[in-house]
């Protein structure tokens, strides 16, 4: 081989060797260098485990002006315990299953089947330790409990005073603070839908008789009106029926939503049709009414225009008790 050659045939195995040298290293440096550290979840960063959940962000919560001051709620709250059984249907309307509801909602025959696996927080005093133990992430009360401090300790506490918003109103409310609104518009947009379907046919069928809904207690009579259940937020509200003059003014324009009267007024304020049903608060018979000379010389009576509610459930407003409330109302009033 010639010294041309051979130099270039040793500068070239030079060249080599670097060039393997040089590839080796980089090799072994990317082996030991590290993984970037995981990012942060619950654990502090010296290592240890805690249990502190992370603290919310504003992009994880909403604040919601409540009858108890102003209250940040997580977005889209996955477990709801409804501590009052009036509020309980318009959470079932927006395709939510609360984590817990007092006990009698258990039992509403509107409710059938979509409040399976839901526990009992309590009927009249809800349980602190059940609702505890249900680890809630919101709780929905009103304004006559007297556990609101105690609930505020648990979970974000929603106090509503009953009756200041109507159904709609409340539904959508109740779709804002857990991030149902559609569901909400959805339900509103359908029962709309229903009232246009059925308004000409019970206007026709009433024409321009009068309407009561009364139920009689152990001291007189209810008298309701447009915003206490009964129907009253159907037969008032929906379908614009008229009420005997004095229900108009006591009741519906007061905004008080009932009278209360004795047996001696009876007349006044008994409509061409009356909705009616005993009333479940006190343990008073009610034959003392419906036995009454009074009540069976009313023309509703003798007409066969009385319609007899459920008595223990007719109370209920919300959106799933309206829908039954509805079927029954265009049932009685219609061929």
């Amino acid at each position: 081989m010639s010294r041309y050659r051979l130099k270039k045939y040793f500068i070239g195995c030079l060249l080599l060797a670097v060039f393997v040298l040089l590839a080796a290293c980089g090799n072994n440096a990317n082996s030991t260098a590290p993984d970037p550290p995981p990012a942060p979840t619950h654990a502090a960063d010296s290592g240890k485990a805690s249990n502190e959940p992370a603290e919310a962000t504003e992009e994880d919560t909403i604040t919601y002006t409540a009858a108890n001051g102003e209250v940040v709620v997580p977005k889209n709250p996955q477990r709801i315990v409804v501590d009052s059984k009036v509020y309980v249907g318009y959470f079932l309307a927006l395709g939510i299953k609360p984590a817990g509801v007092p006990e009698e909602a258990l039992h509403v025959p509107y409710f059938e089947g979509q409040l399976d696996g839901v526990e009992s927080i309590g009927d009249m005093d809800s349980s602190l330790e059940q609702i505890t133990a249900l680890d809630p992430d919101l709780i929905i009360t009103i304004t006559r409990s007297k556990n609101i401090e105690n609930f505020e300790k648990i979970a974000p506490t929603i106090a509503i005073e009953y009756g200041t918003k109507d159904y709609r109103e409340q539904l959508l409310d109740f779709g804002k603070i857990t991030g149902k609104e559609a569901e909400a518009q959805a339900w509103i947009d359908s029962w709309d839908a229903k009232i246009a379907e059925h308004k000409p046919m019970i206007e026709e069928a009433v024409g321009d008789g009068t309407v009561s809904i009364l139920q009689p207690h152990a001291k007189g009579i209810y008298a309701f009106g447009h915003n206490y259940g009964r129907g009253g937020e159907i037969l008032y509200g929906e379908f614009k029926l008229k009420a005997p003059e004095v229900i108009q003014q006591e009741a519906i324009d007061s905004g008080a939503g009932y009278a209360n009267i004795s047996l001696e007024k009876l007349p006044e304020f008994a409509g061409d049709i009356i909705f009616t049903s005993p009333w479940t608060g006190d343990e008073a018979n009610p034959d003392y009414v419906y036995e009454s000379t009074l009540w069976k010389s009313l023309p509703a009576v003798k007409n066969g225009k009385v319609y007899n509610l459920d008595s223990k459930y007719s109370n209920y407003s919300d959106p799933v008790s309206l829908e039954a409330h509805l079927d029954f109302i265009v049932k009685s009033l219609t061929p």
